[in-house]
């Protein structure tokens, strides 16, 4: 996947909606996002984003790109999504895998908020 496939295919998980995740998301994905649960596995992050308003846009910025072999690649970036009066920023990570021809899949995603306080999970 190059570069420019790579980074569309992430904005989709950010501004589509459930579709997105039930084809762009393995079903054994683990997920860290700074919401309860927290850890998050397929079924919930699905179920998270049918009930969450989806970004109208996101920018990308110190994007890293690493293919350690072939049909695994690790991205990090910076991300700051807009959606109406909201904005958010997080340090992020993802990890795809590819399944067939043109078939990539995320197993891996890592969000941590940046200007904002997380909640204590044992609070």
């Amino acid at each position: 996947m190059n570069d420019d496939r790579l980074w569309e295919f992430e904005r989709t998980l950010w501004t589509g909606g459930a579709d997105a995740y039930e084809t762009q998301v393995a079903e054994d994905v683990v997920m860290s996002l700074p919401a309860a649960p927290f850890l998050y596995d397929r079924r919930a992050a699905v179920e998270a984003v049918k009930n969450t308003p989806r970004w109208d846009e996101v920018e990308f910025a110190d994007t890293r790109v690493e293919r350690h072999q072939e049909g695994l690649i690790v991205i990090a970036y910076r991300a700051r999504a807009k959606g109406g009066e909201r904005t958010y920023d997080a340090l992020c990570t993802s990890t795809l895998l590819r399944l067939g021809h043109e078939e990539w899949v995320v197993i891996q995603h890592q969000q941590t908020p940046l200007g904002v306080e997380v909640a204590d999970p044992n609070g």
